[in-house]
């Protein structure tokens, strides 16, 4: 009997020797920072063929290029939507982000145009504001005319209908400050390092973009039928240069994630704050939104540079930290300036009516002269 029960005490030691290794393993793997890596078309879906190249091969290049490098860091976890020629349906690889509780979805194409136009531009979710916008959507969204029972598998939608893309955007801005972020990151790389044509950072609705619950960009990383642009992407330095200013981007973002506070870096052209001013609304409250963080702060000001009157707003898994409140619009500019000086360079201006957020193009303005 006792010899039965030293068998059972040794074998609980050896269990809880053993254990925690494999429970803490799974709680570390967690822990990491999941970036999913989305390489466009793929299979019997080519992509653009410009100048004879092809999209699909080019995109997952550069994919496994970046993937190999970010593995290299052993805090972050990375997830492939392929890693082959195969054909993936949208949604799949929405849901491929979104079961691996993913904390980025990086979208990788290439352009095509029956132009001399050339360039990299980066997407994040939003509404497209001119045609050119839309018919890069269109264009990468009419792949789900390619899957079986698409119909159903995207609840109607039409990616030739201007009114149906704009409808899937409702509610999904939680993420768009950080993806915006990241965006303007990749741009800076490829224009800064590798000297490519900067096109910008833009907002339209692409689905595959719209199927994720995290921040996510697509990038359109030069013209295929740009002579010279679709023979750099085609070749392997064009691909390692394009992969290794993409992996540094996302270090960049994960590093400044990892701070307390993370500086909103708001570039699209979606408003224009300056030479401009707003009819006087009591029923409108401005605030100065000076950072992002996934971390809850004190609201002291030795966490936002000496500023006080702080307040801050949980969406998600997202903390957005605010400077000021007022309804005068002269009042809100002159604290944005005061943000500005103290540092955070990057901060806007957001407004509220009757307590729900609305954007600063709805609110009667005129351009000042």
């Amino acid at each position: 009997m006792q010899t039965q029960k030293l068998v059972h005490f040794v074998f609980i030691i050896i269990l809880l020797t053993f254990l925690p290794i494999s429970v803490f393993g799974n709680n570390n793997e967690r822990e990491k920072f999941v970036v999913v890596l989305d390489a466009g078309h793929g299979g019997h879906d080519p992509g653009n063929l410009g100048n004879g190249y092809k999209e699909k091969d080019i995109a997952l290049n550069i994919v496994l290029e970046i993937g190999k490098e970010l593995e290299k860091d052993p805090n972050i976890e990375v997830v492939y939507t392929r890693k082959k020629d195969v054909f993936v349906d949208l949604f799949v690889r929405g849901k491929i982000a979104n079961e691996a509780n993913a904390d980025l979805f990086v979208s990788i194409h290439c352009n095509s145009h029956n132009s001399p136009a050339h360039g990299t531009e980066t997407f994040v979710l939003g509404i497209h504001r001119n045609q050119t916008n839309f018919d890069v959507a269109k264009k990468e969204n009419s792949v789900i005319l390619l899957e079986n029972d698409y119909e159903k598998n995207y609840g109607g939608f039409d990616p030739n209908s201007p009114e149906a893309v704009i409808s899937i955007l409702l509610g999904q801005e939680e993420y768009l400050d950080q993806s915006i972020m990241l965006a303007s990151k990749i741009q800076d790389n490829f224009t800064n390092g590798l000297k490519r044509k900067n096109r910008g950072v833009k907002q339209a609705g692409f689905i595959v973009l719209h199927q994720t619950v995290m921040p996510s960009v697509l990038i359109e990383t030069g013209f295929l039928t740009y002579k010279s642009e679709g023979a750099y992407l085609n070749s392997n330095k064009g691909q390692k240069d394009m992969a290794n200013s993409i992996k540094d981007a996302i270090l960049d973002y994960k590093k400044e994630l990892d701070q307390n506070v993370v500086s909103n870096l708001y570039t699209d052209d979606l408003f224009e704050e300056e030479n401009t001013t707003v009819a006087y609304d009591m029923n409108v409250t401005y605030k100065v939104q000076i950072a992002a963080s996934s971390r809850k702060l004190a609201l002291r000001p030795y966490n936002f540079k000496g500023l006080d009157n702080i307040t801050k707003e949980e969406e998600g898994k997202l903390y957005r930290y605010f400077y000021g409140q007022t309804s005068d619009y002269n009042e809100i500019v002159e604290l944005q300036k005061e943000a500005k000086q103290k540092g955070y360079t990057s901060c806007f201006i957001v407004a509220y009516k009757n307590g729900e957020k609305i954007s600063l193009a709805d609110i009667s303005k005129t351009t000042a002269n």
